[in-house]
């Protein structure tokens, strides 16, 4: 059951519906963070004076470009680029770039929003932004890959800029992408400006920490919520969905502070081990070789593989949805509630859908949502740009205690504010209510921009 909307925010929600048809993923997203906010407009008076909701719900600025490029037969394909700059209330648009199938531009525009809103618990000086394209690396050559980044900087480079907008990396696209569009955009624009994209190579530019910053922050923000409670992760059993950069390095964390991943997966199926998920094995197989997780039970015979898996059944006593957006239902959530789960940590971006959230709540498990829990990549982003502009280079120790200050600020901000609220212990309204006010009040100092 969905929460009611204040009743005024409800014809606010229904305005962007009917001026946004079809973007489920961004009602959703949008609807999420409206349902906290009937409280702020009580408090705030000049937030509903000012229409901040209405134009926080409307972007600055969506580019929409086709990107054609050869595959390596000689034939032309035809992809579609976005980039959606959402807010730069706080500073310039901030967020990354996914390749993906299914990437269109409620997507993007659902990433987008939460984007807002994570940047501006960071405490960091970025606003919010996402971009991306419906091209699929899996698949292709390294040429093909390097062809398709290069016509997509083509277009991009011109709205770039690090003081304008700084994209980063995000499903499918990693430092070698980040590589390839960061060589054209010097190449075009004659300027090696760094602090144009992030997630680069440690080579040339980038911040230690970066790859495994959302993984780590997830983690760290998870810890967090446990020391409310009186608890760790010592011992505890716990669940890792999806095998790229954010779960991989979420599993690593775990098992630093004493916890068990006991599963993990990938789009495929997952992968379930009793005694503990051989993180090595994992590194080798997604990082170096690109294979499947299904290839984990070749190397050990007590690993069970699941073709088309649901993770979420197995019991845990914390799970971290580190995959993509809707994986976790609400048969799913009441599933880990029965098994004994009393904790989640959003590793991905809106991986709940409502229902489960709603059962979450309900259930008084610790739920820490993405936009808060999974901040701690683009905090590392802005680390890396703040490295880049100063012509510098951090230590991984140095930037990791940077990285765990920033979740542990985080945490405190969002946990204070659901006292302030009436709502203690709701990451939820925290987390939206939080991020809402801090950009909300830089909108208004600002006038009508």
């Amino acid at each position: 059951m969905k929460v009611k909307l204040d009743e005024k925010i409800e014809p606010i929600f229904q305005e962007v519906i009917k001026r946004n048809p079809g973007e489920i993923e961004f009602h959703q997203a949008v609807r999420e963070v409206l349902e906290s906010l009937g409280p702020v407009l009580v408090k705030h008076p000049e937030f509903g004076h000012h229409k901040i909701i209405e134009r926080i719900c409307e972007p600055e600025r969506q580019i929409i470009f086709r990107v054609p490029w050869q595959d390596d037969k000689g034939e032309v394909q035809i992809n579609r680029g976005f980039r959606v700059e959402f807010n730069s209330a706080l500073g310039p648009f901030k967020g990354g770039l996914r390749f993906h199938p299914t990437v269109y531009l409620g997507i993007i525009k659902f990433l987008g929003f939460e984007q807002i809103f994570k940047n501006a618990l960071t405490g960091m000086p970025i606003g919010g932004g996402k971009g991306g394209s419906d091209f699929d690396p899996k698949g292709k050559s390294e040429e093909e890959v390097m062809r398709f980044c290069q016509s997509f900087m083509i277009e991009l480079y011109r709205h770039l800029g690090e003081y304008t907008d700084v994209p980063a990396g995000d499903i499918g696209v990693g430092s070698r992408e980040i590589g390839y569009m960061f060589g054209q955009y010097k190449r075009i624009t004659n300027r090696y400006e760094s602090g144009v994209l992030t997630g680069k190579g440690l080579d040339w530019g980038g911040s230690t920490v970066r790859t495994e910053a959302t993984g780590y922050g997830t983690v760290y923000f998870v810890d967090e919520m446990l020391k409310m409670r009186g608890e760790s992760f010592e011992g505890k059993v716990c669940l890792v969905s999806g095998a790229g950069n954010v779960a991989i390095y979420a599993i690593e964390k775990i098992h630093q502070l004493g916890g068990k991943v006991v599963a993990c997966s990938d789009s495929n199926g997952v992968i379930y081990d009793p005694k503990g998920i051989d993180l090595p094995l994992v590194k080798q197989l997604k990082e170096v070789e690109r294979r499947r997780i299904k290839h984990y039970a070749e190397h050990h015979k007590r690993a069970k593989y699941v073709p088309n898996g649901n993770i979420w059944e197995i019991p845990c006593q914390v799970a971290m949805p580190s995959a993509t957006e809707n994986e976790i239902n609400g048969t799913d959530a009441e599933k880990l509630v029965k098994n004994g789960c009393t904790a989640v940590g959003e590793g991905a971006n809106m991986p709940t859908t409502p229902e489960g959230i709603r059962v979450f709540l309900d259930a008084g498990i610790a739920y820490g949502p993405g936009k808060a829990a999974n901040a701690g990549g683009v905090a590392t982003s802005a680390l890396e740009m703040q490295q880049n502009a100063s012509r510098d280079a951090w230590s991984f120790e140095y930037t990791e205690r940077r990285l765990a200050e920033i979740m542990k600020n985080i945490h405190k901000l969002c946990y204070e504010v659901t006292e302030e609220y009436g709502t203690p212990g709701n990451y939820v309204n925290g987390a939206n209510i939080a991020g809402f006010i801090k950009v909300a009040k830089a909108m208004v100092a600002l006038g009508l921009v």
